[in-house]
């Protein structure tokens, strides 16, 4: 799968998700920090999916319509728990971000948003 890291995601993540057989792309690596919605098109255009410990993405794509190529988003997760946690959830529910999904870890659960039709 293609990701692109949010720079709130801890950098040692992107080895072992490397490891897992995905293209990663970390944001921690741009300086100076272009902001949300520079990655938000970037992982767009590079039809990645973006991974984010931030809520400020939600905002974006849900109250000012900014496209996207699906997203995970992690609330509260360990720095030594995100690599295998993403790969996991990559596992359980590629297909649907592939279609554009939405997921949110919280509380040991998952939420997923799918995209409208014809979107």
């Amino acid at each position: 799968m293609r990701l692109l890291l949010d720079s709130c995601v801890w950098g040692e993540t992107v080895g072992p998700l490397r490891l897992f057989g995905h293209d990663v792309f970390w944001a921690g690596t741009l300086d100076p920090d272009p902001g949300d919605e520079v990655i938000l098109q970037r992982a767009k255009q590079e039809n990645r999916i973006l991974v984010t410990l931030d809520k400020d993405f939600g905002e974006l794509i849900f109250m000012r319509g900014q496209a996207h190529a699906g997203m995970i988003r992690l609330v509260e997760v360990p720095s030594l728990e995100q690599a295998n946690l993403i790969h996991l959830l990559i596992g359980q529910h590629g297909s649907a971000l592939e279609k554009g999904a939405i997921l949110t870890f919280k509380n040991r659960q998952v939420r997923i948003r799918l995209p409208l039709a014809g979107s």
